[in-house]
């Protein structure tokens, strides 16, 4: 699927789901993500647990809820991460001008993902 083209024209809330060393689950809201040209997602973090278990686990799950059980469930893996740059800096400047106030400065990290599958939010 061209995930560019789907994140661009689909509305929904996506939610993040990533697990520590202790197998201790966590799941946040989080932003539709940003897809580069050669499909990997990237995502604004704060420093806050879902961050914390990705420097432990590298895996997560990201489901996108379009409208009722419409969407897609997508199994993660963590490529890379950066905490300083222009790429961050956009995303603070995207999360003040879409979100709550304050939700820009909390940025810390953008990281990075490849799509390991993809599955229906409901279903198989």
């Amino acid at each position: 699927m061209n995930w560019k083209e789907y994140f661009e024209k689909t509305d929904g809330k996506g939610y993040m789901a990533t697990a520590g060393k202790d197998g201790q689950v966590d799941i946040a809201v989080y932003s539709r993500p940003h897809v580069l040209d050669d499909g990997t997602l990237a995502f604004g973090m704060a420093d806050r647990l879902t961050h914390a278990n990705l420097q432990e686990n590298r895996f997560a799950t990201y489901a996108y809820n379009e409208q009722g059980y419409r969407g897609v469930r997508l199994y993660l893996e963590k490529l890379r991460e950066e905490s300083a740059g222009p790429v961050l800096e956009e995303f603070k400047k995207r999360a003040e001008a879409v979100s709550v106030s304050g939700a820009g400065e909390a940025l810390k990290f953008v990281v990075y993902f490849k799509v390991l599958k993809s599955l229906p939010l409901v279903g198989t």
